[in-house]
C-alpha cells in the first residue's frame, strides 16, 4: 500500500487517528462526568490553608501510603460511613494547566485510609502530634516522623500552636514545640477530607461481603462483636492500647469515674455527642465518635465492655438493647438543647 510507502502519509494519518481516539477515549468521557457527577450539597470546597495543605502532602509522599478510596468491601467500612462515589471527588481539581493531581487515591495502604480522617480525627492536637512522631499515639505506627514541620521556639508567640509532646519522645531539651505554618496547612487539608450525606432519595451503596461471627446460646444465635478490635478501629489512636491516655493530651479509661460508673448514660452521651468537659484541664474535645463513624448500638456497647473490663477496670457491662435506649435518649437531648 502507498500509505506503508510514504511516511508523511502514514504520519499524518497516525496524528488523525491519535487525535481521534483521544477525543472519544479521553476527552467526551471527562466531559461527561464532569456534567453528570456535580459535588454532594452538603460538600465544601478546600480553605486556602487545605489548598496549600494538600500541596504539603504532596510534596512529602503522603500518597505513597496513604489512599483515599472506600472500597465496597465490608474490610473498609472502618475508614467510612458507605463506599465512595464518583461524586466524593466532584471538587477535585487540577493544580495548574501542568499538573493533575486533582485525585489523590493513591495505590496501597502501608497506612490507614483517609477518606473521612476530618470526622474520625477531628483534632488538631491529635494530628499534630502524630506528625511530630507518630509513636506517641499509635505505638506500633511505621510512619516516619515529620519533625522538619515543626520550630521549637524559647518563648512561643500567642498565635503560636504549641504541641504537646511528652519529654521521653523530644529530639530535643528545651523551649516549646511550635507547629509550623505548613504543619497547620496540612493539618487543615486532613481535616478537610470527609464523607458527605447523600442527598435524600438517592440509594446509599452497601458494603459487600459482610462477615459476622454467630455464636449459639440456649439454642438461639446471637452475633458477638469483637469488642477489642472496635476500640482499636475507634479509640486506640487517642485513648492507646493500655487505655492509659496520653498526658497533656488525651485521658486515660483506666480507672476512669465515667467508665466505672454503673450508670452508663453519661458514657454513651459522650461517645455519641463527644466532650468538652476536661478542656480546663488541656485536654482537647473529644469528637462525637459514635455519631461520625456511624457506630450501632451493638458497636458501641461492645466497645464500652472492652473499656470497662480492660486494663484492670471491673465494671458491669451494658447490653446492646440498653444502649440503644440510651442512645436514643442522649440523642434527642442534644436535639432539644439546639
Amino acid at each position: 500500500m502507498e500509505l506503508f510507502n510514504n511516511h508523511k502519509k502514514l504520519f499524518r494519518a497516525a496524528a488523525v487517528l491519535f487525535a481521534t481516539l483521544t477525543v472519544f477515549v479521553a476527552v467526551l468521557p471527562a466531559l461527561h462526568n464532569q456534567e453528570n457527577n456535580a459535588p454532594l450539597p452538603q460538600s465544601e470546597p478546600l480553605s486556602a490553608s487545605a489548598v496549600r495543605g494538600k500541596a504539603v502532602y504532596i510534596a512529602n509522599g503522603c500518597v505513597a501510603c496513604h489512599t483515599q478510596q472506600v472500597r465496597n468491601v465490608d474490610m473498609d467500612k472502618v475508614w467510612g460511613t458507605r463506599p465512595g462515589i464518583a461524586a466524593d471527588y466532584a471538587r477535585n481539581h487540577r493544580i495548574d494547566t501542568w499538573r493533575n493531581t486533582a485525585t489523590l487515591m493513591g495505590t496501597e495502604r502501608t497506612g490507614p485510609d483517609l477518606t473521612n480522617i476530618g470526622l474520625r480525627q477531628p483534632a488538631i492536637d491529635w494530628h499534630l502530634t502524630h506528625l511530630y512522631n507518630p509513636r506517641i499515639v499509635v505505638q506500633q505506627s511505621i510512619m516516619p516522623a515529620y519533625p522538619w514541620l515543626f520550630i521549637i521556639k524559647e518563648n512561643p508567640a500567642k498565635e503560636d500552636v504549641v504541641v504537646n509532646v511528652p519529654a521521653e519522645a523530644r529530639d530535643e531539651e528545651g523551649g516549646k514545640i511550635v507547629a509550623s505554618a505548613e504543619a497547620l496547612d496540612l493539618v487543615a487539608y486532613l481535616q478537610s477530607l470527609k464523607q458527605v450525606a447523600l442527598p435524600d432519595g438517592r440509594a446509599t451503596p452497601e458494603f459487600l461481603y459482610k462477615k459476622q461471627q454467630a455464636v449459639t446460646t440456649g439454642g438461639s444465635k446471637t452475633i458477638e462483636l469483637d469488642g477489642a478490635a472496635l476500640y482499636t478501629a475507634n479509640c486506640q489512636g487517642c485513648h492507646q492500647q493500655n487505655g492509659e491516655g496520653l498526658k497533656g493530651a488525651f485521658p486515660a479509661l483506666k480507672g476512669s469515674s465515667v467508665v466505672l460508673d454503673n450508670n452508663p448514660e453519661l458514657m454513651v452521651d459522650i461517645i455519641m455527642n463527644g466532650y468538652t468537659g476536661r478542656m480546663q484541664e488541656g485536654f482537647g474535645p473529644m469528637p462525637p465518635v459514635g455519631t461520625n463513624n456511624n457506630l450501632t448500638p451493638e458497636e458501641v456497647a461492645a466497645i464500652m465492655n472492652h473499656e470497662k473490663t480492660s486494663w484492670g477496670n471491673n465494671a458491669k457491662k451494658v447490653t446492646p438493647d440498653q444502649v440503644k435506649l440510651l442512645v436514643e435518649k442522649v440523642q434527642s437531648l442534644t436535639k432539644d438543647k439546639k
